[in-house]
């Protein structure tokens, strides 16, 4: 899948993302990928009911992942972060 079909879930407000995702519906592409970790987890979860259930009802969730990322933060004390990926489709 190409990087532009995949949206990185942050700290901005949750429509900034929705207006990602349904933008690059407009613009063709039929499957879009949310990624979020550690507290951005709820908001990519939003996002994705938010675009599915008020914007473009026939999109469905294709798959989700969750795992644990192992980070090494500045002082060398690594840390576990949980991750998730969305994969949402448009039905055709």
């Amino acid at each position: 899948m190409p990087e532009e079909n995949i949206v990185y879930i942050g700290s901005k407000p949750v429509m900034n993302y929705v207006l990602a995702v349904v933008t690059q519906m407009n613009s063709g592409v039929s499957e879009v990928i949310l990624k979020a970790r550690g507290r951005a987890i709820s908001r990519a979860v939003d996002v994705a009911e938010i675009v599915r259930n008020r914007f473009i009802p026939d999109m469905d969730v294709q798959n989700i992942d969750i795992c644990t990322e192992e980070i090494v933060g500045n002082d060398g004390v690594s840390t576990n972060v949980s991750t998730i990926e969305i994969q949402l489709k448009k039905d055709n």
